[in-house]
């Protein structure tokens, strides 16, 4: 089967969040969701719930715990009970949920910026000290993990968990079998819980691979919260089903413990969607990051060209670059500047915490069009510089 992602599809006046936000002179490449169609299983399994048309209280579908194992056996080898998971109706409401359940009042959590602004943002949301690390660029923009500055912070404050973001979001790492090998030694000599945020987890590129860190020893995965989600991979996001995967029973108790009544289960569609999706999006997916692959080379290789002054380490993982803009000459920030000069809408580097400024996200899961549009529209205001 073929699948059309050069097709643009209009999204102006539907309660799009993405395209909605900003006048309709400008080209968004902002909030992380594609401007691609979900696979077709998807759309038929939504359609006949539709059909259905009775909307009451759901639970999750027969069969959805055993496919999600199978997945994580096959991608993955691992081996994770059903009793395991644990629905929640998105990434960021399992975050809150490990801060709420597995830290108490007056210890810390500790993150890596920059960073996906939900995850610095949550510690001090639920009464607790947030530690920011910094990751390490090169000259190139390639960023690294600093371990001695890890392990020093930990020790001058009470770090009780650690989120990590992988691959990450802004940055584009998909972090090697070496580096979580020695976060994890870190985090198991300090008593550290491990919150790993691996939204991204199918959104990587060839020369590449995900490892979940829970899967690195049994030791590891008990102290380990994982994050994942159907939202990201096939476009999804606004139906709200994610999966914590907990293995130990003990954790997995303080992590339920942290939904406080306040996060709701999962809703009908939301999980009709995910069934479709992880049964049936195979081959969908295979398509689809064989053309972000593509798109991300022709805008790094667009910014080498016809961009002066801004550089772009290529993505290993997600579809969302990170621009660096502090060599371009702007007279504003990158953010304002692109949006009033070029009419491009991309995300502040500010938002995403320290290491942030001079730098802009830009999301190009979107048609090579619109990339190009856009990539053309910067290019031009660059030029009247």
């Amino acid at each position: 089967m073929s699948f059309n992602f050069d097709e643009i599809i209009p999204r102006r006046g539907t309660d799009c969040e993405k395209w909605d936000e900003y006048p309709e002179d400008v080209l968004p490449l902002w909030v992380a969701d594609m401007d691609f169609r979900a696979p077709p299983a998807v759309i038929e399994a939504l359609r006949a719930r539709v059909e259905h048309g009775i909307f009451g209280y759901g639970r999750e579908p027969a069969g959805l715990r055993e496919i999600i194992t199978a997945r994580l056996k096959r991608l993955y080898g691992w081996s994770v009970a059903p009793e395991a998971l644990v629905f929640v109706p998105g990434v960021v409401r399992g975050i809150h949920m490990a801060c709420r359940g597995v830290v108490s009042p007056g210890e810390a959590v500790m993150y890596q910026v920059p960073v996906y602004p939900p995850i610095h943002q949550a510690p001090v949301q639920n009464g607790l000290i947030g530690v920011a690390n910094s990751l390490v660029p090169d000259a190139g923009g390639y960023y690294t993990m600093d371990f001695d500055a890890i392990e020093a912070q930990i020790c001058q404050h009470p770090v009780r968990m650690f989120i990590l973001c992988n691959p990450h979001n802004p940055v584009g790492r998909v972090f090697r079998r070496p580096e979580l090998e020695r976060l994890a030694e870190i985090c198991l000599r300090h008593d550290v819980i491990i919150c790993s945020d691996e939204i991204h987890c199918d959104l990587v590129y060839r020369g590449h691979l995900h490892i979940p860190i829970a899967t690195l020893s049994p030791e590891v995965e008990a102290r380990t919260i994982t994050l994942m989600a159907p939202s990201k991979t096939y476009n999804i996001a606004g139906l709200e089903c994610s999966v914590a995967i907990v293995p130990d029973p003990e954790l997995r108790r303080r992590f339920l413990a942290g939904r406080c009544n306040l996060v709701p289960s999962v809703n009908v569609m939301g999980f009709a969607a995910a069934q479709a999706a992880y049964a049936h999006g195979d081959e969908w997916l295979a398509a689809l990051l064989l053309y972000l692959e593509a798109n991300r080379d022709y805008l790094c290789a667009y910014a080498d060209a016809y961009l002066p002054g801004i550089r772009i380490y290529p993505p290993e993982g997600t579809f969302l670059a990170w621009l660096d803009c502090r060599e371009a000459g702007l007279p504003a920030d990158p953010y304002t500047f692109f949006l009033e000069r070029a009419r491009v809408a991309l995300n502040p580097g500010p938002s995403f915490g320290a290491g942030g400024e001079g730098f802009v996200r830009l999301n190009f899961g979107c048609p090579r069009a619109v990339l190009a549009e856009a990539l053309e529209r910067m290019r031009a205001a660059l030029t009247k510089l």
